[in-house]
């Protein structure tokens, strides 16, 4: 087993250990709320755009689109709150939430008999549940909403399956690592914010 392991890392290319590499900075500097986080995040996303089509994980690739345009947004309207004295971190009600994961599980079913019909899919179901649950949560991440993080925990824990059993181990371990970071992104918000309401 560790033999194959260590063949898979060597198997591993440039672009992967580069996009793994990007990735983790963006996690971190969102963590630490610094803009700069949205540019990492831009480009560790074109490179995921070629390596996710390359896995045929379709929906990931279009997911990996859509955070390089949403690095823009999120860039954009961080620049902007800064000036702002309520540019803070905000929380979402609850009957939203529960909107939105209706329309998570909706758009997910829908989107996965699409793939099973017209492509050749890996993992259709887990391939769209990720990637309505990740465009969802990059939006919370660009609003500064604190249940983001809930999102990429569920989001994140189904991709380190998905990339690890198509061939991705440094992109599983990446996935691994969001996860322990999103709970602790999670604390330091949760106090941003009671601070905030104090």
């Amino acid at each position: 087993m560790i033999d194959a392991l260590l063949r898979e890392l060597y198997a591993t290319g440039g672009l992967e250990i580069a996009a793994v590499a990007l990735g983790f900075a963006y996690v971190l500097l969102i963590y630490r709320r610094q803009r700069a986080g949205w540019v990492a995040g831009a480009a560790s996303s074109i490179l995921y755009v070629y390596l996710a089509a390359r896995a045929r994980l379709p929906m990931q690739s279009l997911l990996q689109f859509y955070y390089v345009l949403m690095s823009v947004y999120g860039w954009y309207n961080w620049t902007r709150r800064q000036g702002e004295r309520a540019g803070g971190i905000a929380r979402w009600p609850l009957r939203n939430h529960l909107l939105a994961l209706l329309a998570i599980g909706l758009l997910t079913v829908l989107t996965a008999q699409w793939l099973r019909r017209e492509t050749h899919a890996a993992w259709p179901m887990l391939d769209s549940m990720t990637t309505w649950t990740s465009l969802f949560a990059t939006w919370l991440v660009a609003q500064l909403k604190l249940e983001n993080w809930l999102y990429w925990i569920a989001a994140d824990s189904i991709m380190v399956f998905l990339f690890a059993v198509q061939g991705f181990p440094f992109s599983s371990v990446l996935f691994l690592s969001y996860i322990i970071i999103a709970v602790f992104g999670f604390r330091a918000w949760l106090r941003t914010y009671r601070l905030q309401q104090a």
